[in-house]
């Protein structure tokens, strides 16, 4: 009896679909163009936020793409997928959250994505965790409806988002008039 019982748990379990989430993983310094074309060789969706930014050398200046977030690249996989990223040549570990892999939501992925699409905005990331400051919202411009905290960074404005699932910050660059303070359900 408990052999047709476990056969039955057998096939319910592997007919099921597999649910896939994005995970941040870490990975060894200046391998993450490398990591991220290993695991599209796999077949795995994955994403490197790339930007380009201007480098000088002694004797000249050239524009390079260079990741977003240094170490990390993003994986979109299920469970069965889980080892073969940790596998893959490069890779460190799954950024943990509470004890489990931490999974970054689309809307973050989103996020990054529209960032980068916009040209005329110029975005930098710190790992450094900044003082929370006053939400607001971009009311104008490409990236209009967007909530996030003001801060003061190298004498500009810049709207922070938080991702705290990878402990990192994006700051964007948007002017005054752009910003409207955001009212909180307390404050009304």
């Amino acid at each position: 009896m408990k052999k047709i019982i476990f056969a039955k748990h057998y096939l319910k379990m592997k007919n099921e679909t597999p649910i896939y989430s994005w995970y941040a993983i870490r990975v060894k310094s200046r391998s993450e163009k490398k990591v991220y074309s290993d695991l599209a060789d796999q077949q795995i969706t994955t994403y490197l936020p790339i930007h380009k930014v201007l480098r000088q050398w002694s004797d000249r200046k050239k524009w390079v793409e260079v990741p977003l977030i240094s170490g990390y690249v993003f994986v979109y996989i299920s469970r069965k997928e889980y080892e073969n990223v940790l596998r893959t040549p490069n890779v460190v570990c799954y950024i943990y959250f509470e004890g489990k892999a931490a999974i970054v939501r689309q809307e973050d992925i989103d996020l990054l994505k529209r960032m980068l699409g916009q040209s005329d905005i110029a975005v930098e990331v710190t790992l450094d965790q900044l003082k929370p400051g006053q939400l607001v919202e971009i009311i104008a411009g490409p990236l209009v409806g967007m909530k996030g905290e003001l801060i003061e960074f190298q004498g500009k404005h810049k709207v922070a988002l938080r991702i705290q699932q990878i402990g990192c910050t994006v700051l964007i660059e948007s002017p005054n008039q752009n910003l409207r303070p955001v009212i909180s359900e307390f404050e009304k």
